[in-house]
């Protein structure tokens, strides 16, 4: 626009009155807005159409290739997700959180006391600010800027909101005046003060669904990878046994989707109504006087108190039902994930009363808080809806009242003129009532103002209780101590003089209900003590309960032990009994943990992976299946068998030095576990087996015995020596001296037989 155009644009606009002024002000700032949009919509339609003419869609292969292959690692860093979607796939890249912003961050989260109750306090503002760090990490962030900009429109539609109230009021003073030509005008002004407040209270509603999404994708990816860290964190492990926290996928999902939809919600009914008290206030106080004011803050005040007194901890019934939404949904899922076993129990009564138990709980509290919340509404609806209303007439009534009386007389002789003056009984009545109509929607809008407030309160006080919740999930993250390193660069694993025990509590938590102690657990395992070189394999047996796992588990490197020393290669993959199948392809399965990119770099193809397979007799499986890259819910489809055969098929493809197999073919038969242990050995991997198969001894050269009396000794033997021979004599000789004692035990039995009135039949 010329130079010469702005000026008399601006000559203009001065010449307007303020009231004229502001719709046309607010006009132009919308063509601003739109301005961008307007121009660059022809350009992005014409490139639209000219892909589409180009035919630019992947192929069914891509797509295909795109759900293997799920992402692409860049030279930065990060990685870029593919995300097929409709005929399309879609790039998204994403930044992982540095383990030194981990770091650095955790200073912000130490752990509430255990008497910590949710409420508006110092604690609450120190709890959010810590969150709010995370999602808006730097002023410059997209965030702040929807944020900005979020706020822009709420402080413009305050301001529109006034320009409507005065022209409301003008179009009635036109009216009453008979004015034709002004009312006329003021209908333009009208529906061009439209065009803005439409558009305005659409961007607001379109800004906060942005900034809750936004800051619930950031807070999402940093809550992530916190929680699924790798070692020595392993947070997504330690968390329930050692930090003491259930239901983590409640907290995870459905805490942080509602307190980040309570924070921008909240924002906006904090904000909007905020700036409409102080400018409706402001405006007011020019037609209502010193003494009017001071009745307007005043009501202000009283209100305040009134609801702030009869207000209840909706903070800590917010919690409360969180928590009690938390256990009926694991509730829920665990029917889900261990519905096999159930139904060969035939328990769904059971499980049906455990989770009517658990639902009747989470009913009996919200009804709990309905019943609350019915005086309190009752409360807030009779102060801000009737006692403001009231309050407004009776401010309204002051300038009017208390104004200078003058005759309102209108002569109805043919003969009398038109008044022209403007201080005239016509024009007093359409100042009067230009001046009530305007006070009036302000004092309405006030209102309604005043109202949002005052639920805002309610709702900081629920916020406080999700603050709270999602605060404790970040801070238990970070207060879980490193895993002690116990990898070096040697080809042997030692333990010496171990103590192996359950991990005890690292802090004290509380809620409700009860109390859990930090606590030292006793040992398992006592003073264990071995070194195992390549080549060198060792079978872990004893009865039932007396540690064998939990060895298993100090090897990992997942439960530090609670004395001594352990040192193992890098290089050692543990297979559990209970065979974890991921999400994914056939393919998948195998190279667990490893992802497709991976795989492609080692250079393996899928003859190799057949081979693999061959060796576990799972060679019919992609036929069977469809191909390596179907995809289903393997923990349905496969076996018990299958799965743990493909537990050891993930050995043969990683090769690591040592493997540690937790009774990983106890649904496999004999003549298949034989093969695959042989195998395994011809792949030169030492193998260390918690087994209490007899069988198994063979393909070994140690064995560890556990002691069942509780005591935690141990006894290690080498397999095929003097002294192992002379413990199975030993053993023998016990079985015999029992044996002989066969025929006394029958004849005791028929004493008892005799005494009880037995008969035989």
């Amino acid at each position: 626009m010329a130079p010469e155009s702005m000026s008399e644009l601006g000559k203009r606009l001065q010449r307007l009155s303020p009231k004229s002024r502001t719709p046309i002000l607010a006009l132009l700032v919308s063509i601003l807005i739109l301005r961008s949009r307007l121009i660059d919509a022809p350009g992005l339609v014409y490139t639209r159409l000219r892909e589409a003419a180009k035919g630019k869609r992947p192929a069914p292969e891509d797509i295909e290739e795109a759900l293997q292959k799920v992402y692409i690692d860049e030279a930065d860093g990060s990685k870029t997700l593919l995300v097929p979607y409709g005929k399309n796939v879609n790039k998204i890249n994403i930044k992982p959180t540095p383990p030194s912003a981990l770091a650095s961050s955790s200073k912000s989260f130490p752990l509430l006391s255990s008497s910590h109750k949710p409420s508006l306090s110092r604690s609450f503002l120190r709890q959010l600010s810590s969150i709010l760090r995370i999602a808006f990490p730097s002023l410059t962030c997209r965030e702040s800027f929807i944020l900005v900009l979020h706020s822009f429109f709420l402080i413009l539609r305050t301001v529109l909101s006034v320009g409507v109230a005065k022209l409301d009021g003008r179009i009635v003073k036109d009216l009453v005046s008979a004015n034709g030509k002004g009312f006329l005008k003021g209908l333009g002004l009208w529906f061009l003060l439209a065009i803005p407040s439409t558009y305005t209270n659409s961007m607001i509603r379109h800004l906060q669904s942005s900034l809750s999404l936004r800051m619930r994708t950031r807070l999402t990816r940093y809550t992530h990878d916190l929680y699924l860290s790798s070692f020595p964190h392993l947070r997504y492990y330690r968390v329930g046994l050692e930090g003491g926290l259930e239901g983590v996928d409640q907290y995870i999902t459905a805490d942080i989707a509602a307190f980040l939809d309570s924070l921008s919600t909240l924002y906006g009914n904090l904000i909007k109504p905020s700036t409409d008290l102080v400018l409706f206030t402001l405006s007011l106080s020019r037609s209502l006087g010193p003494s009017g004011t001071a009745l307007l803050f005043l009501n202000y005040y009283v209100t305040a108190s009134i609801l702030r007194a009869v207000t209840p901890a909706f903070g800590r019934l917010a919690e409360v039902e969180r928590r009690l939404e938390g256990e009926f949904r694991a509730g829920v899922g665990r029917v889900g994930r261990e519905a096999e076993e159930i139904a060969f129990y035939d328990g769904g009564k059971r499980e049906l009363d455990i989770l009517w138990r658990a639902y009747t709980r989470l009913i009996k509290h919200v009804n709990s808080i309905f019943k609350i919340r019915i005086a309190y509404e009752w409360t807030e609806d009779y102060v801000i809806k009737y006692l403001w209303s009231a309050a407004g007439y009776g401010l309204i009534s002051i300038p009017v009242l208390m104004g200078k009386t003058r005759s309102l007389g209108v002569q109805a002789s043919p003969s009398s003129k038109p008044n022209t003056d403007s201080d005239g009984p016509d024009n007093a009545v359409a100042n009067r009532t230009e001046n009530y109509i305007s006070s009036r929607r302000l004092l309405l809008s006030l209102a309604d103002a005043g109202g949002r407030l005052m639920y805002a309160y309610k709702d900081l006080l629920e916020l406080s209780g999700l603050t709270t919740r999602l605060y404790t999930l970040l801070s238990t993250l970070h207060s879980l101590p490193r895993l002690p390193d116990i990898t070096n660069a040697s080809d042997e694993i030692t333990l010496e003089h171990v103590d192996v025990g359950v991990p005890p509590l690292n802090f004290v938590l509380a809620d409700d209900e009860y109390e859990v102690q930090a606590t030292i657990n006793p040992p398992l395992v006592r003073d264990l003590t071995l070194r195992l070189r390549k080549g060198e394999h060792l079978m872990i047996t004893g009865s039932n309960g007396v540690g064998k796992t939990a060895i298993a588990r100090v090897l990992a490197g997942l439960w530090a032990p609670q004395g001594g020393v352990v040192q193992r290669p890098d290089e050692v993959l543990v297979v559990p009994q209970r065979a974890y199948m991921v999400a994914g392809s056939l393919l998948d399965q195998i190279i667990y943990p490893h992802s497709y990119p991976q795989y492609v770099k080692s250079g393996k193809t899928e003859k190799d992976l057949m081979e693999i397979l061959e060796s576990v007799h799972l060679a019919y499986l992609p036929a069977r299946e469809g191909g390596w890259r179907t995809r289903k819910e393997w923990r349905d489809v496969l076996s018990g068998g299958e799965k743990q055969r493909m537990g050891m098929a993930r050995v043969f493809y990683h090769k690591p030095k040592f493997a540690v197999l937790d009774e990983c073919t106890s649904a496999v038969s004999s003549d298949v576990e034989g093969r695959m242990y042989e195998h395994a050995k011809s792949l030169g991997i030492t193998l260390i087996t918690i087994s209490l198969r007899p069988s198994l001894t063979r393909y070994h050269t140690q064995l560890l015995s556990l002691s069942g009396d509780g005591s935690g000794r141990t006894s290690l033997t080498r397999v095929g020596t003097a002294e192992e021979r002379m413990g199975i004599d030993r053993e023998i000789i016990n079985l015999e001296s029992k044996l002989g004692e066969v025929e006394s035990w029958r004849q005791r039995l028929e004493e008892l037989n005799g005494q009880l009135g037995i008969q035989k039949h």
